[in-house]
């Protein structure tokens, strides 16, 4: 259900701030996000951990999952507790998922991998009996057994109560990640009480093809090795592979392939542990996993949980954790609904990029080698949905945690070191997957840089991303995976810069028209951070380069109205050509991506005929021909909250001189299409790129475009909030002591106790911390911020 939202005003500043969240933990409802489409999960993790224990839930086929990333609050029956998992990407069945452990109630006499349809090894749930919160997650199934995850890092504790007059066993079912895998093996010790064991696996977006080539990604990129430990025997042991059981076996291996349905139902292996609960019928298991090697996944759990360590422990601990990174963002005054839509996107936003990195700094590289943290870096993460990320989710982990932010950098930067020098758009574990278009890395490093993010190797990092910018590789040539996961991620380049747009009948890409806004968004950003770094042959190159949505954008697209249009070789205009059309663009239509020109839009006004003319073709996008809103997507020529390429659309009337109709469409979208309960994201949280989108908008600040630390401004829904101080930056405190939610509009702002006549404020207040005060009411304001001087640039 999505709830609406009530404020509350607040007397002054002062009193809020007396009242700001103590415990944002909380507020957190992991189950936001897990039905329509959100596709986030409920399950335990920690910020930034490599460990993330969820349900895999069933719909009656053993190849497949009721939704991507394995959740789906709509059904209720599960088929195991999987170790890893990726927060709201778009791929079905979505990526890992891997080493699914179901408690069973019941005497295992045939093969698990053999039950196809998930009908004897899987076991119904109530939502009444499920509890999740950060770091936890609790549910008692129709079978009458109760489990209970709790996590560390990169460890696990977990308590299975079964029914006494019942069967009890365990069953690791390695080989069943969520996309299938190469190969699988499990080791069950019966002298130590362990069991061990490893997945070869990767496969993400391996499933669909976005209309290319089937099999592109159904490939293993990563080796998944975990190490389980017990505190009683086992009364019984056994393995299975394919149909066959074997009781009694300790060992077995074999994977299921990437195929789907029945041409990969009924494969697999996995074993399975039972025990006695005549008298005791609780079964605690500590856990351990690592991408590197099975010391390390035991090296990871004796270094990250005791061996008398309870779940509560662990819980409480994990809980800790959680409150700390929330409290980043201390928000005061709003009501209950409005508190938890907050921090549960806080939550959701930091839960990524992922440690791939063991406690001995080691990690497997994209060259599936071991390599060794270098001096001066703490981890190295994955798990990067550059396309989605690059927007907003990558400014608020600049702001909120920039020494992550650095690693992260550093992270990529060695990624692309171990690929032939290629920055790969979307970064899962150790695999280059290609999924999506342009080249979000150039625009995120950039954007780093610009907030302030300096632990990295900036100068390698950026010569790097110059060079993939600027000189051809052989992979831009290729087809394979295209439309949805081309090979080169400067595909065609030799032909992009001689004729300064991607063609459509020579890209090698998803679609020109958008290859070419990407990139175009891209070089602009490396220009301003060539700039900073002096390099001012670069930055002239590249600033030039940052203007090549120009040579897309056919003025004459349609009797009214110009449009950003695919092009081929010759100059041509691809025909026929429809504002609804997604031809030439990837995830969109041409009306949505007509305004993906954050870098110029004082420019994209200019070609539209004026700013004024601009707003009212905005106006246009998110409202009705009757003037009803339209912002909660389904109709190609509107705004569409569930996807990336319009999600800074709100925003722009800003610039275009009319910042009241960014605060009242902003807070339009924050009240009808966010909101709590499982429906309450408007559509794939890409890795916390739509829940970062809620979080800034919320504070009433929004980074204005990729490659700048400029903030944009609106109405906050909180009367006070505070951003705490990080790296080399002060505290940001946020004022607006009449915020409610009636009072939308902003009429007056000072900033560190100035007025300020913008609608936005420059990189130097991000980078350094600050006051804003807001004057906010009921009425808008068509004066406040319409200087044509003062207008974002």
């Amino acid at each position: 259900m999505l709830l609406p939202f009530l404020g509350s005003p607040a007397a002054s500043a002062d009193s809020v701030a007396a009242a700001s969240v103590p415990h944002p933990v909380q507020y957190v409802d992991p189950l936001i996000g897990s039905s329509d489409g959100g596709n986030t999960y409920p399950g335990a993790n920690l910020p930034f951990g490599m460990i993330a224990w969820s349900p895999t839930s069933t719909n009656g086929d053993q190849t497949n999952t009721a939704a991507a990333n394995g959740y789906s609050y709509n059904t209720t029956r599960l088929r195991g507790f999987s170790l890893t998992h990726v927060n709201g990407a778009g791929c079905h069945p979505g990526a890992a998922g891997d080493i699914p452990i179901m408690p069973f109630a019941g005497s295992v006499d045939s093969s698990p991998t053999a039950d196809t349809k998930d009908a004897k090894y899987a076991a119904g749930f109530s939502h009444a009996d499920e509890t999740a919160e950060p770091g936890r997650y609790r549910v008692g199934l129709d079978s009458g057994v109760t489990t209970d995850l709790a996590v560390s890092e990169r460890a696990g504790a977990a308590d299975f109560t079964f029914p006494a007059d019942k069967p009890a066993s365990l069953l690791f079912r390695v080989s069943n990640s969520l996309n299938g895998s190469e190969d699988a093996h499990v080791d069950i010790d019966t002298a130590h009480n362990k069991v061990t064991g490893w997945v070869e696996t990767g496969a993400f977006c391996g499933r669909r093809a976005n209309g290319g080539t089937p099999n592109n990604n159904r490939k293993s990129y990563y080796r998944l090795y975990f190490t389980a430990a017990f505190d009683r025997s086992f009364s019984g042991v056994g393995t299975w592979l394919d149909n066959q059981l074997s009781p009694g076996s300790i060992s077995t291996s074999g994977g299921e392939g990437y195929l789907t349905g029945a041409d990969r139902a009924g494969r697999g292996s996995g074993g399975y542990v039972s025990f006695d609960t005549g008298k005791d019928n609780n079964v605690h298991m500590r856990l351990g996993i690592s991408y590197v090697s099975l010391a390390g996944a035991e090296a990871n759990l004796r270094g990250e949980i005791a061996p008398n360590a309870s779940v509560e422990d662990v819980a409480k601990a994990g809980k800790g954790a959680w409150n700390r990174a929330l409290k980043s963002v201390k928000i005061s005054g709003g009501d209950e609904d409005r508190r938890t839509a907050f921090y549960t996107a806080l939550y959701h936003a930091l839960q990524q990029p992922n440690l791939i990195s063991d406690r001995n700094g080691t990690y497997v590289g994209m060259d599936r080698k071991v390599h060794t943290l270098a001096r001066g870096q703490k981890a190295q993460y994955s798990n990067f949905s550059g396309w989605d990320q690059y927007r907003a989710q990558v400014q608020l982990l600049a702001l909120l945690k920039p020494r992550v932010a650095g690693d992260f950098a550093q992270s990529l930067y060695n990624f692309a070191q171990q690929n032939d020098g290629i920055w790969d758009r979307w970064v899962h574990i150790s695999g280059a997957t290609h999924v999506m278009t342009g080249d979000p890395s150039a625009a995120t490093l950039a954007t780093f840089y610009a907030m302030g993010v300096r632990n990295f190797d900036v100068q390698g990092a950026f010569d790097s991303l110059y060079r993939q910018a600027t000189v051809p590789h052989p992979s831009g040539l290729s087809d394979a995976g295209c439309p949805g996961q081309c090979e080169g991620n400067r595909p065609n380049l030799a032909q992009y810069m001689k004729s300064g747009y991607a063609a459509q009948d020579q890209c090698h890409c998803w679609g020109g028209a958008a290859e070419t806004l990407e990139d175009s968004v891209a070089d602009a950003a490396l220009a301003q951070w060539a700039k900073q770094l002096r390099r001012d042959e670069e930055y002239k190159a590249l600033t030039k380069r940052g203007g090549y949505w120009k040579n897309v954008y056919n003025p004459v697209a349609t009797p009214d109205a110009g449009y950003i249009q695919a092009r081929n070789a010759d100059g041509s205009w691809v025909t026929p050509f429809s504002p609804s059309s997604g031809l030439g663009f990837a995830q969109g239509s041409a009306a949505t991506y007509l305004w993906m020109v954050p870098q110029d839009i004082q420019g994209l006004a200019a070609a539209m005929g004026g700013r004024d003319k601009a707003a009212s073709r905005l106006d246009a996008f998110f409202h009705n021909t009757d003037g009803s809103w339209s912002v909660s997507g389904g109709d190609a020529l509107r705004y569409d909250p569930t996807n990336e390429p319009g999600i800074h659309a709100p925003w722009l009337y800003n610039a275009l001189g009319q910042p009241w109709k960014t605060q009242e469409t902003v807070r339009q979208i924050l009240d009808t299409v966010y909101g709590t309960g499982p429906a309450g994201l408007p559509g794939n949280d890409d890795l916390g790129t739509m829940s970062a989108w809620y979080v800034f908008s919320a504070l009433g600040i929004y980074p204005k475009a990729p490659g700048s630390a400029d903030l944009l401004l609106s109405a906050p829904v909180f009367p006070h909030a505070v951003i705490a101080s990080a790296g080399d930056r002060d505290e940001i405190t946020i004022d607006a002591p009449r915020a409610t939610d009636i009072n939308r509009y902003v009429n007056s702002v000072n900033v560190d106790g100035e007025k300020h006549d913008s609608s936005w404020v420059d990189g130097s207040f991000t980078r350094r911390g600050g006051s804003l005060a807001f004057g906010v009411s009921a009425e808008a304001d068509t004066r406040w911020a319409t200087d044509p001087s003062n207008l974002p640039h």
